[in-house]
């Protein structure tokens, strides 16, 4: 791992498969690394849309987060703030994420629609290529199963964004390590 990158992993829960129609409802961050530099959201739903379905595997009562939440502009700023808080100023954020390309297109989204801009960039890392990548696996092999399986994190996924966001660093993580020891 470079200097100059900060890996950050980042985990969504959502109420349906798409940003604009549906709501991003949480979000867990954190440093690959240094798991307890973290940040967790609820933010209010911007959209009535949902999927009862994907709702239901978050935990939430869509009432009780409109009340509790935060908005989603302040939610946005909070991310961003941290985002510079925990990263050097010569250091570039790296979004990692466990089927990243669902998690990002909700932070994506958001970024541009409540603060005009994505601080992570344009550009995000899977973590479910990767491992496909760095131990010459097929897709099929990739499931975060067997990944756990195979790599032995102490954590394990709950459907809380930051356990998730957590889980999915130390999985990355372990990954980095096992490269490392390959050579």
């Amino acid at each position: 791992m470079s200097s100059e990158e900060l890996y950050i992993s980042v985990d969504i829960e959502a109420s349906g498969p798409i940003p604009g129609e549906y709501s991003m409802l949480s979000l867990g961050a954190c440093v690959v690394g240094r798991p307890e530099q973290a940040i967790y959201l609820e933010l209010m739903p911007d959209s009535p849309r949902h999927d009862p379905e994907a709702v239901s595997v978050t935990g939430f009562d869509l009432q009780s987060l409109a009340a509790t939440g935060i908005a989603p502009l302040q939610a946005m700023q909070k991310l961003a703030e941290w985002l510079a808080n925990v990263s050097a100023s010569e250091q570039k954020a790296i979004f990692i994420g466990l089927n990243a390309s669902f998690d990002w297109s909700f932070v994506n989204y958001y970024f541009h629609k409540y603060l005009g801009e994505n601080p992570f960039g344009f550009a995000a890392l899977d973590i479910k290529a990767y491992y496909m990548g760095a131990f010459n696996l097929e897709w099929k092999q990739t499931k975060s199963s067997h990944m756990s399986a195979n790599l032995l994190p102490h954590t394990s996924p709950t459907h809380n964004a930051l356990d998730d966001a957590r889980y999915q660093a130390e999985l990355f993580q372990l990954m980095q390590q096992r490269r490392a020891e390959q050579g």
